[in-house]
């Protein structure tokens, strides 16, 4: 009997090569934020009184949406079980759901922004916090488009591997999310 590559159980441990890309690129944007984090933090030691008076966040508003944004890590983790199974209908509407509560976590930056008793402008605080809160919210805006992308493959006549493009879009929302925790703590919590 013939033992091809694909037989040998070396293949069944190899990684796949898209996920690791994702992944390698994941950890460059880890960079990207904890930058930020550093920025945030240097500021903060440098100004006193941090956050300036006058600059008053909606904690109880951005805690809700913040519980919706993690959450949606378990309704994509469930478009991953359902891709699993091969189930493209019910992994586009988890993907669906998942997209809705990003929205909803948008929405709520949306009326931060509106409602901010500062700019971005206004001092050393007003220029962190828009820079950290938007360029999270730049890429919850690149997981919706990536969402609604697969969603718009898998659901068509496409052949394409339901798991593997689903479970790499897991990965960078779970980033997401987890990110925002880092900033939710350090930014309305610990300030």
């Amino acid at each position: 009997m013939v033992t091809t590559l694909a037989d040998s159980p070396r293949a069944s441990r190899t990684p796949d090569a898209l996920s690791v890309g994702v992944i390698v690129w994941l950890a460059s944007e880890l960079m990207f934020f904890a930058g930020l984090f550093a920025g945030w933090f240097t500021l903060r030691a440098e100004n006193d009184p941090w956050p300036p008076h006058g600059a008053e966040l909606e904690t109880v508003t951005t805690a809700i949406a913040s519980v919706i944004l993690v959450s949606s890590s378990l309704v994509i983790h469930q478009a991953v079980v359902a891709a699993r199974k091969g189930d493209r209908t019910r992994a586009v509407r988890w993907l669906f759901l998942t997209m809705l509560m990003g929205a909803i976590f948008l929405g709520n930056l949306a009326f931060e922004y509106i409602e901010a008793p500062f700019s971005i402008s206004s001092n050393a605080y007003g220029s962190i916090f828009f820079l950290m809160t938007g360029f999270h919210g730049l890429h919850v805006i690149g997981g919706i488009l990536l969402m609604a992308a697969i969603a718009a493959v898998i659901s068509g006549r496409s052949r394409t591997p339901v798991e593997r493009s689903v479970h790499v879009c897991a990965y960078y929302w779970h980033f997401v999310d987890a990110v925002w925790v880092a900033m939710f703590v350090t930014i309305y919590l610990i300030q």
